[in-house]
């Protein structure tokens, strides 16, 4: 008896509507800050009605959450690809996941200041950009464990301390739009990493 094998389908109207709605989000938050933003203005650029957005999206908050969401999915892949990399050494592996983030400021900058700026009053973009921090800081406590940094918990909580310090640093350089801004910020925090690691 045949079976019948399910074809891949194309992406359905919806779908590519939410998307055209967050690339128009994105699009508008490398224009303007977060507050100028309106729901008029994202629907508008989605190439949509007011009403069209609401059935996708509540709020506007909701669009960024999304956006957020979206982006950090990103980052995660980074983390993950990072704690897989065995074969290189460990400051090459801390290397390669610190310049991953610079190029992930570079193109999604906007996203990113505004899930740091949006976290401190907007529970779910602070789960999820918190929650990515936290995977980096797992894949790089595994980098730090191969390198032999001493210590039962060491590890962990120095991977942490750096995560959130690439984080910042990163953040104020992406603020800062100045060219070259972010590969210095690369370069210093691949060095600092570096540092932890050959001092282990």
């Amino acid at each position: 008896m045949a079976t019948t094998r399910k074809r891949r389908d194309a992406p359905r109207k919806g779908d590519l509507r939410e998307q055209a709605i967050l690339d128009t989000a994105e699009t508008l938050l490398e224009r303007e800050h977060v507050e100028p933003m309106t729901v008029e203005t994202i629907a508008k650029g989605a190439g949509i009605s007011r009403a069209s957005l609401y059935f996708y999206f509540g709020s506007k908050q909701d669009v960024l959450t999304a956006l957020v969401a979206r982006t950090v999915a990103v980052l995660g892949e980074d983390a993950r690809t990072a704690s897989a990399e065995t074969a290189s050494a460990p400051a090459e592996t801390a290397r390669a996941a610190v310049l991953l983030t610079a190029k992930m400021w570079r193109e999604h900058g906007p996203v990113m200041r505004a899930a740091v700026e949006l976290s401190p009053t907007v529970p779910e973009i602070a789960r999820l950009w918190n929650g990515t921090v936290d995977r980096y800081a797992e894949a790089m406590t595994a980098v730090l464990r191969r390198a032999g940094v001493p210590g039962g918990d060491q590890p962990a909580a120095l991977a942490r301390a750096l995560c959130w310090m690439t984080e910042r640093v990163f953040y104020h350089a992406s603020r800062a739009g100045e060219p070259g801004e972010l590969d210095a910020a690369a370069e210093t925090c691949a060095e600092v990493w570096r540092r932890a690691i050959t001092a282990g």
